[in-house]
């Protein structure tokens, strides 16, 4: 009987195994709703946070931002602060301004993102009346300097990176935007580190590297290889440097050109919108008496094609 009754008490081996719940009641009593930007992948909190967040004895002090964004075929460099009701921008420079200093193609390469920083700080100075005391470094000879307060004066625009979701790997076009807005005359706290030309195991940064990348030597190089190798495939690739009739030998000087042209005239020119009336894609919706109109000729000019 001891067998039977230990034979009758074993479980079946259809019985699924115990599985404890992970998702009760309690966890959906205390879950928390991330917030919308999280959700939406677009804003990193953790570094918002330490981005935005000032010093209680500094009173309403604001704790000001250099954000630098990239689309396909822009770049946009921001001054910005946070309030309450949402983050405030007091300048902001984009790389399809640059035409207008002598930049016509690659606005999306490093040196379009180092003329854009250059921009907006030259920008934010004028706007904050900082520009005649503090220049920056006109001469670029890739050395990494940060601007130093003056004597008998105001300190210096201070400005903190902010990159955003972008990966700050070493040559980034993030850090050109950085270096541009450093040269401009904006303190930004960095280092030489994430520069390239940067030598990680001997800890040196190789100036005429940096300073190439800034006058767009390492584009230059690229077109000489490329046109050396296949020629059709640098017709295509660098259709539009052809058309305007950039050469390899010209980047530098128009780069150049560019810095001197942005620190003679960095204020923004308001675009003239077209006044062009709006034209309407879609047909206006008759009413009644023109529905019943419509009709009536439709059956006169079939009756007339009848006959």
């Amino acid at each position: 009987m001891f067998v039977e009754a230990k034979l009758a008490s074993t479980p079946a081996l259809t019985d699924p195994p115990f599985v404890k719940l992970q998702k009760n009641k309690a966890y959906f009593k205390r879950y928390q709703v991330k917030y919308r930007r999280r959700r939406e992948g677009k804003t990193d909190y953790y570094a918002r946070k330490r981005l935005i967040v000032q010093a209680k004895n500094k009173y309403n002090a604001p704790k000001y931002r250099l954000v630098v964004r990239f689309t396909n075929t822009d770049i946009v460099c921001q001054i910005v602060y946070a309030k309450i009701q949402g983050d405030a921008v007091l300048a902001a420079a984009y790389s399809h301004e640059l035409p207008r200093y002598g930049i016509k193609v690659g606005l999306t390469n490093w040196a379009a993102a180092y003329a854009t920083g250059l921009l907006v700080a030259r920008r934010v100075l004028a706007k904050v009346g900082l520009a005649d005391k503090y220049e920056g470094f006109p001469e670029i000879d890739g050395s990494v300097e940060e601007v130093e307060a003056i004597e008998d004066g105001p300190r210096p625009f201070k400005a903190f990176l902010d990159v955003g979701l972008k990966n700050t790997t070493t040559g980034s076009k993030v850090f050109a935007a950085m270096k541009g807005a450093s040269d401009g005359g904006v303190f930004v706290p960095h280092s030489e580190r994430r520069f390239p030309g940067y030598d990680t195991e001997g800890k040196e940064l190789d100036a005429e590297t940096l300073r190439s990348y800034i006058y767009g030597g390492h584009v230059a190089e690229y077109m000489r290889s490329l046109k050396e190798e296949d020629e059709e495939r640098f017709k295509a690739q660098f259709s539009r440097f052809i058309k305007a009739g950039v050469a390899a030998d010209d980047l530098e000087a128009m780069y150049a050109g560019a810095h001197k042209a942005i620190r003679a005239d960095p204020v923004a020119k308001p675009t003239t919108k077209s006044t062009a009336a709006h034209k309407r894609r879609n047909q206006k919706p008759l009413n009644a008496k023109q529905r019943k109109d419509r009709v009536r000729q439709k059956i006169a000019s079939y009756k007339a094609s009848l006959e």
